[in-house]
């Protein structure tokens, strides 16, 4: 696991600087949200490597310009990997999974970004469960995907390896309207989609562009099979359309929208083109012209 942060400069092309993380920060398994301007907001997540167990309820807020840390309030409960975005001047943080790491959970909470002291209550999500992606487009909330179940901690182990657990990918699309403030069922993703939670963007608030992720196991070996589609979904059809290819299957990259090129960049990716399996993390970055 690692205890810093990379920054890329579009304009340059190239990395152009590291800087270290609380100590107290969680590893993986984080919820992640933006401004878009200045601050970055870290939520929960779990330290250290394999399945080590529980989770943290602590959230950061990283100031971009002065490369500063700053301590936020603490989530109401521990959670892996819930969906995190900011809405209406608030951070929403709902889903992911409870303290075992296995169980989903359905809370949603939010906090204003502004002199918030406490979490509130808001309308749990209709599925719980980690790896989704949340987007945030005018009034209206969307989470994309996931999974429910996760690999657990093995009883007695003492370097906290993994015990199999059964896990079920969905594509269930959900949004949330402020009008009405209720949940509403979308059309589905293409295939069921886990491991996707910044693996997106927003494209001229006219549509969410999807990148890569797992998808349901195979029948027979129960192996993790990796996606290598891009997806688009419409915000005028609210509809799902598949618009390229990554040049490799890839779970959990970072996608990136900078002067007309699509970029993604680390994650894992598949052992070869014929064996969807992952196998290798990577560092590299790629990147392809998108217009439409």
């Amino acid at each position: 696991v690692h205890s810093h942060v990379d920054v890329y400069n579009f304009s340059a092309k190239n990395w152009t600087e590291r800087f270290e993380t609380p100590k107290e920060m969680a590893h993986s398994h984080l919820g992640v949200a933006s401004d878009g301007i200045r601050y970055i907001y870290i939520v929960s997540g779990q330290h250290g490597t394999q399945c080590t167990a529980p989770p943290v309820a602590l959230s950061f807020v990283l100031d971009t310009k002065t490369r500063t840390w700053e301590t936020f309030p603490s989530l109401p409960a521990p959670r892996y990997a819930p969906a995190t975005q900011i809405w209406k001047g608030r951070l929403h943080v709902m889903g992911g999974s409870k303290e075992n790491r296995h169980t989903p959970a359905t809370d949603h909470w939010s906090i204003a970004l502004k002199n918030g002291k406490e979490w509130r209550n808001e309308i749990p999500i209709p599925r719980g469960g980690p790896h989704r992606a949340c987007v945030a487009v005018d009034d209206k909330l969307f989470v994309i995907g996931g999974q429910e179940g996760d690999f657990m901690p093995k009883p007695g182990s003492p370097i906290f390896k993994c015990s199999r657990r059964h896990e079920v990918v969905y594509p269930d699309v959900y949004m949330l309207d402020d009008t009405r403030m209720k949940w509403k069922v979308l059309a589905p993703m293409p295939k069921p989609n886990s491991h996707i939670e910044s693996s997106w963007i927003l494209l001229n608030n006219s549509s969410i562009i999807i990148m890569g992720g797992t998808t349901e196991k195979h029948p027979l070996t129960k192996r993790m099979i990796l996606v290598g589609e891009i997806f688009q979904f419409h915000l005028d059809t609210m509809q799902w359309s598949v618009i390229g290819k990554l040049p490799y299957r890839v779970k959990t990259t970072l996608a990136g929208f900078w002067d007309g090129w699509l970029y993604f960049t680390s994650g894992q990716r598949d052992r070869g083109p014929d064996n969807p399996q992952p196998k290798k993390v990577i560092g590299e970055m790629w990147r392809t012209k998108l217009s439409f």
